[in-house]
């Protein structure tokens, strides 16, 4: 087994944070301990994997950023604010595009830790799995640079998670709908990533507790294509053709959003007088709409800074939190009248 950088502190008796500092020749190291971790890199002949530039070693000042789709929203916008950040660091980054299977997400993180960058951005909950072995190349990446986590958490060493409490956000929005009378809600969702699940049960558990009953046939999984507002309609509409009344709809994302009130203006539905319409991650679709839709606000701007201000940290070998939540916010507009 190739030695990690954590058998070199283990051996060298220093923190990780040191040995990195070592390789990546950042200074606010004692030529004591230098020394000490360079002997045991000489010993065991470790050459690592992502910092192979010579025993010089000094940065690329490189970060890859990898995401599922860049076509999503949420997506597209986290991909913008991250290389605005870190080009104003200094830094440059690898951009890959890797889809939702398993396979290709591990073929394209060994990609780009083989073009040497300093970390590895993972930009959204889609890369964290249910279980240990599917994340098992994520721990193998942490091994070699530090795994940066948006909008996702995974409890290993090296990886650091910045991201909103979706369930608590959607758990306060589930409530406000009901606390204004409404307790016939159609719940939209169109993925089971781990921030998918988590806004989910968000739902699911205000339901329970606010009517005194299990959630059972009004959360909806749409499987259509995530970007037809027409798709969504019509499942909307399949929805309440087999019998499911509700006066008030709350979505995982805003593109399902808008597609629910794409049905609700085809019906003759004003809203929010007959129907009331909650978003989620606050896009720009919020005002793209009429009317303006009223949508949770995941913090995005505020997540890209913190985990670009997180990662320079970890670059430096200072001591972070490897997991930082923003609570979310219930943005009122229009679709609302609460």
């Amino acid at each position: 087994m190739a030695l990690t950088i954590y058998d070199i502190s283990q051996k060298a008796g220093v923190s990780t944070a040191t040995v990195s500092r070592v390789l990546n020749g950042s200074g606010n190291v004692s030529p004591s301990t230098q020394e000490k971790v360079m002997a045991i890199i000489e010993k065991y002949d470790y050459i690592p994997n992502a910092f192979a530039r010579g025993m010089g070693l000094r940065s690329l000042k490189t970060i890859g950023i990898l995401c599922a789709d860049s076509s999503d929203l949420f997506a597209a916008k986290a991909i913008y604010l991250l290389e605005q950040e870190l080009q104003a660091s200094g830094y440059e980054s690898l951009l890959c595009c890797t889809g939702y299977n398993l396979g290709v997400k591990k073929n394209y993180l060994n990609l780009i830790l083989s073009k040497k960058v300093d970390s590895i951005i993972l930009v959204g909950s889609n890369f964290i799995a249910p279980t240990k072995l599917e994340n098992e190349y994520i721990a193998d990446a942490a091994s070699q640079v530090p795994i940066m986590l948006l909008n996702a958490s995974y409890n290993h060493p090296n990886v650091y998670s910045i991201l909103c409490d979706d369930y608590n956000a959607m758990y306060e929005a589930t409530s406000s709908m009901i606390d204004s009378g409404i307790n016939d809600i159609l719940y939209l969702y169109n993925s089971e990533s781990y921030s998918g699940i988590k806004k989910l049960k968000g739902f699911q558990d205000a339901w329970q507790e606010k009517l005194g009953r299990a959630c059972t046939d009004h959360a909806c999984f749409y499987r259509g294509k995530p970007d037809s507002i027409p798709d969504i309609a019509d499942f909307v509409k399949q929805t309440a053709d087999k019998g499911l009344s509700f006066h008030g709809v709350i979505a995982a994302d805003d593109s399902l959003a808008i597609g629910a009130m794409k049905y609700a203006q085809q019906k003759g539905l004003r809203i929010p007088e007959d129907i009331s319409v909650i978003g989620y991650n606050n896009s720009v679709l919020t005002n793209c709409c009429s009317p303006e839709l009223t949508s949770v606000d995941n913090c995005l701007e505020i997540q890209t800074h913190q985990l670009v201000q997180t990662l320079l940290h970890v670059l430096a070998g200072e001591g972070v939190p490897n997991k930082v939540i923003f609570s979310g916010k219930l943005i009122k507009r229009h679709t609302t009248s609460f």
